[in-house]
């Protein structure tokens, strides 16, 4: 099983919308860095679910449900989407602030390349994150 975190403005794409719809299409990507990430994940992998711009903050954790497959809001066959699912919304949200406190999550890519849309945690740093939610 593979760790990520993926970050949406919340006046674009918010946890609360996810939640509601119970399904997301994760498209749009056009980044080709987050795009390999993307074609990268399995089914099953756990996904921590983060608000850019406004708040900063992990709210959720989701799940793949389906591998990469070509993004439909777009022709170009070079980007592709995936499909995630809402698992748990998180009663305490982890801030930006907390995560960059945080010696051991101080390789995290949301610190060192905060521009891209989807990254890969590796199991311990997705644990930390996770454990801050308690």
């Amino acid at each position: 099983m593979n760790f990520w975190l993926v970050k949406s403005e919340p006046t674009t794409y918010s946890w609360q919308l996810f939640k509601e719809q119970g399904k997301a299409k994760w498209d749009g990507v056009r980044n080709y860095q987050a795009r390999n990430y993307l074609m990268q994940m399995k089914k099953n992998d756990q996904v921590l679910f983060y608000h850019s711009n406004i708040g900063k903050e992990i709210l959720g954790l989701a799940k793949v449900i389906s591998e990469a497959y070509p993004d439909p809001t777009t022709p170009e066959k070079q980007w592709v989407a995936v499909d995630l699912v809402p698992v748990e919304e998180f009663k305490k949200t982890v801030k930006i602030e907390q995560i960059k406190a945080e010696i051991k999550l101080k390789d995290v890519l949301l610190i060192k390349q905060s521009r891209l849309s989807v990254m890969p945690l590796t199991k311990e740093q997705f644990d930390i994150l996770y454990q801050m939610t308690k």
